[in-house]
């Protein structure tokens, strides 16, 4: 339980992950299902910064001269956690203007109706 208490940050994004994972699975709404996405993204940005920082490290910008790298945090988990959200955020976007094209389409959110709509478009168009 004490590790618990050390690795919080680890802790609170499994816990995150875990949220996201099941609002993914449980939810029909498309809304909602890139919200749980969304938040798995976030729980994953949040591990891999907390697991990228080291106490007593400094950052590793050189301000008088370069010290042994003992001494430096490593700037690669920082820059993978921003790639990370860049790309998040533009396919969060493309996903948003996705379901929106289906909510015109379907006029619902719901994807279990969406599903059967089409397939009830699709058998409309074969009898023809």
């Amino acid at each position: 339980m004490e590790r618990l208490w050390i690795n919080y940050y680890e802790a609170a994004a499994v816990i995150l992950f875990g949220i996201g994972f099941m609002n993914l699975l449980l939810q029909n709404n498309l809304m909602k299902k890139f919200i749980g996405l969304n938040i798995m993204d976030t729980a994953v940005y949040l591990f891999l910064a907390a697991k990228g920082y080291i106490a007593g490290r400094e950052a590793p910008i050189l301000t008088n001269g370069i010290l042994d790298a003992q001494y430096y945090v490593n700037p690669v988990p920082a820059g993978l956690v921003l790639t990370g959200i860049v790309v998040s955020v533009s396919v969060t976007a493309f996903s948003l203007a996705l379901v929106q094209r289906l909510y015109r389409h379907y006029g619902t959110w719901n994807l279990d109706e969406m599903i059967r709509l089409a397939r009830e478009q699709e058998d409309d168009g074969w009898q023809m």
